[in-house]
């Protein structure tokens, strides 16, 4: 794709294979996806929309992935990069890590 700010629907179609109305499928699954809507209801993309896009395409055609798993493996994927940006020191987010296992592990005896 050309380096532009946004990219329309056709293009995004084009670049990722995949068609127009399983695009607008996964904007209603997806959170992370939501392009800008112009006045005339039409979308345009940002290259983060696309590489989001890329990757649930990756999830579910390659991986094997349901829309359910594929939405919470990035959600988690999102989670695990901010952990380390929260904090200053390194061994502060594996300390973080370490206290969200255990308490998962915690809900999950109740």
């Amino acid at each position: 794709m050309a380096e532009k700010t946004y990219y329309t629907m056709r293009e995004v179609s084009r670049a990722a294979q995949l068609p127009e109305y399983t695009i607008r499928y996964w904007e209603t699954k997806f959170r992370l996806l939501r392009p800008l809507r112009l006045s005339s209801g039409h979308r345009r993309y940002t290259r983060a929309d696309v590489e989001t896009l890329l990757e649930v395409k990756d999830l579910v055609f390659v991986k094997g992935y349901s829309l359910d798993g594929a939405r919470k493996a990035l959600a988690a994927k999102r989670r695990k990069k901010k952990i380390p940006s929260l904090s200053g020191d390194p061994g502060r987010g594996a300390l973080l890590e370490e206290i969200r296992k255990d308490l998962r592990r915690l809900i999950d005896e109740l």
